[in-house]
């Protein structure tokens, strides 16, 4: 499976593509950190972010895009900005017909380190270690992104049969309705 990564920021914001499967090593395939000068027009920061998250979609050609799931923070402007990129990673998948999920930074924290409360540097030096660099990506946006790919792949399958599951038992109880209206309209 290859997992592109998105960690949004409108200053700086995270791509990292990793290919593998749980239970087996994962490798790297690309990570850069997508920059916008603070001082530019917003509408010019954001169509650049948008060009950059479609090439990276298009050339590294994955199977589903992951994004950081956008949480209130205490400063309104950063999070509105973060929201704005998180919106274009949705967008740059949506026009290649990808799939996309969202991960909590708890969540992922925790699926790479084993504590959804552990620090950059935690996240960083894990991201390192799992993919066998020879040294860690900076900055820490960068491994951000890595470390949503990664989270994707080892927790993916699993969230992929729980929505099978969950789809069909839905599937299944829009039919029982149908068979009970059928039994009171004759």
């Amino acid at each position: 499976m290859r997992v592109l990564g998105v960690d949004p920021g409108l200053t700086r914001c995270g791509v990292g593509v990793v290919d593998g499967q749980a239970g087996r090593p994962l490798s790297l395939v690309h990570v850069e950190v997508v920059r916008t000068p603070p001082d530019e027009r917003l509408e010019r920061r954001l169509l650049a972010l948008a060009g950059a998250l479609d090439d990276a979609v298009a050339e590294h050609r994955p199977d589903v895009v992951v994004v950081e799931r956008v949480f209130a923070q205490h400063n309104v402007r950063t999070v509105t900005g973060t929201a704005q990129v998180a919106g274009l990673a949705l967008v740059a998948a949506a026009r290649h017909n990808l799939p996309v999920h969202l991960h909590t930074p708890s969540e992922v924290k925790a699926a790479i380190t084993g504590s959804g409360v552990a620090d950059k540097a935690q996240v960083t030096a894990m991201v390192t270690r799992i993919l066998r660099l020879a040294e860690a990506p900076r900055p820490a946006d960068a491994a951000d992104a890595l470390a949503l790919a990664i989270c994707h792949v080892w927790r993916g399958a699993g969230l992929a049969r729980l929505a099978a599951a969950q789809e069909q038992q839905e599937r299944m109880g829009r039919q029982n309705l149908g068979v009970r209206r059928a039994g009171v309209n004759r």
